[in-house]
């Protein structure tokens, strides 16, 4: 029964790896794909944005609609649509054709991730369910953050085409593995849109999605220009740098299992920590940003921080709205989204009227929001949450 729980585990893992790999692999051959379709950089980096875009707007609404269908159905027919869509994107010639297959499988990249989050879940335990939420979130880790360098890489020593197909592989593979080992879902009991809609009622449901909208600007405050941190102020490039990005990666892989089993062992204490350890990993990086060494060890806590983060996040909604488990988690997306281009566009600014360095300054103004708004719902619920403590 382990053994079979176990390679489930693995196959959303890998599903789940391949669709935020499609999502942010992207990212790191965005100059390339601008030469490619003849089309200006911020052109190109609508492929970002417009996918993210859709992710933030279908977050709330797709798990829901989806809510009540077998969901080995449903987790085929997503990771199908993915599978097309890079097909199209490794063959078109037109960059419109390929926005449209991307902007696509996004309106239905949350369905997916609520539902794997959910399942493996519910496939252990309710004290286990955060190590099994844990080992999922390793492939939202990977997705976002190997899967950078990993297509970068490809692209750079084949081509654009090849990193495209590289995407494919890995959402064909999800499928089969889908299709072949996963049993057959279907919904045993079938909530009702209006029961799941009324978890919005609950003032501990809005407080929960303000914190991961903190946390994430928190985090991609500084995340998003990282690399650009990484070479105008520590004065690192090239293959130094691609070490420091996969230094951070290969940490946030090891943050989601700390991240398990700190949940797993004191979830609300784990939850308050969380604001004050990145405030003090942004403080050294403001204060000891120059300097390569220390920057190597500053990288390595902060990749573990990131991916506690996420773990955070997914507990926090989902432990504040636990009788609709896949709204939830598709509200943990959607805030999440938000936060990501709210933080983004905060350091953008800091950016262009500072400088650079004090990017960590947003970094810390949304932590302390963070803490606020985490002391507003452990100060308003404590007596009631005795499940989340």
């Amino acid at each position: 029964m382990e053994k079979r729980n176990n390679l489930f585990i693995l196959i959303l893992t890998i599903g789940v790896f391949g669709i935020l790999n499609t999502e942010m692999g992207i990212v790191g051959i965005l100059p390339s794909i601008a030469d490619h379709f003849q089309v200006s950089i911020s052109k190109a980096g609508l492929l970002v944005s417009l996918f993210a875009l859709a992710v933030a707007i279908s977050g709330p609404t797709m798990p829901l609609l989806f809510s009540a269908i077998n969901r080995k159905k449903v987790m085929l027919l997503v990771l199908g649509i993915f599978v097309l869509g890079n097909i199209v994107s490794i063959f078109t010639s037109s960059f419109t054709i390929l926005l449209i297959a991307r902007v696509i499988p996004a309106f239905l990249h949350p369905v997916y991730i609520s539902i794997a989050l959910t399942v493996a879940a519910t496939s252990v335990s309710k004290e286990e369910a955060p190590k099994a939420v844990s080992k999922v979130m390793m492939g939202v880790s990977a997705g976002m953050v190997l899967g950078v360098p990993i297509t970068t890489f490809i692209a750079d020593i084949t081509s654009i085409e090849m990193a495209m197909l590289f995407f494919t592989i890995v959402n064909a593979a999800a499928f089969i593995a889908t299709l072949l080992f996963v049993p057959s879902m279907p919904v045993k009991e079938r909530l009702s849109y209006g029961s799941q809609l009324s978890v919005l009622k609950k003032p501990i449901t809005w407080i929960s999605i303000f914190t991961v909208l903190f946390i994430n600007a928190a985090i991609y405050a500084v995340n998003s220009y990282f690399a650009e941190y990484l070479e105008t102020i520590t004065n690192i490039s090239g293959k130094t740098l691609s070490l420091m990005l996969f230094v951070f990666g290969g940490a946030s892989i090891i943050g989601n299992i700390i991240a398990g089993k700190l949940l797993t062992k004191n979830a609300r204490k784990s939850v308050m920590s969380y604001p004050f350890a990145l405030g003090v990993v942004y403080i050294l990086l403001f204060f000891l940003g120059q300097f390569t060494v220390p920057m190597a060890l500053i990288v390595l806590v902060f990749g573990m921080v990131f991916a506690i983060g996420n773990n955070i996040c997914q507990y926090w909604i989902t432990s504040a709205a636990p009788e609709a488990p896949e709204f939830s988690n598709g509200l943990f997306l959607a805030s999440g989204n938000l936060g990501v281009t709210i933080g983004t566009s905060i350091s953008g600014l800091i950016i262009s009227g500072m400088g650079t360095h004090y990017i960590v300054f947003g970094g810390i103004l949304f932590s302390i929001l963070t803490l606020v708004s985490i002391l507003m719902r452990n100060y308003m619920y404590s007596p009631a949450k005795k499940h989340s403590s």
